[in-house]
């Protein structure tokens, strides 16, 4: 079972702001992504493609792999354009106490 991990203070992002941050293992990179004042979305960092480093595009309402010019839609994390075929992994996310906690990862094909 995945570890429970301290991400972030809710109040620490603003809206459209982005943090990386390593879930569940150390080497296992992850980005946490303010959608809405209230909305948060994380991801693993890693392309499904090549697993090169996915960057948040909030204003796009999207990720892009610059390697392969891959693209994911940032609500669901499913790939829009590009070779990527799988949908980034996602970070499952809990409120406790105004601080927002990594929980479970959810790997979808």
């Amino acid at each position: 079972r995945p570890p429970v991990r301290r991400i972030a203070a809710l109040d620490a992002l603003p809206v459209g702001g982005a943090l990386t941050f390593a879930y569940p293992e150390p080497h296992d990179s992850c980005i946490l992504v303010r959608t809405a004042a209230d909305r948060y979305v994380a991801y693993s960092q890693k392309c499904t493609h090549l697993s090169c480093a996915v960057v948040p595009r909030p204003e796009e309402g999207c990720f892009h792999c610059p390697c392969h010019n891959g693209f994911f839609d940032m609500a669901t994390g499913i790939p829009t354009a590009g070779p990527p075929r799988r949908a980034l992994a996602r970070i499952l996310l809990e409120e406790r106490g105004g601080q927002i906690y990594a929980t479970g990862v959810e790997v979808r094909s």
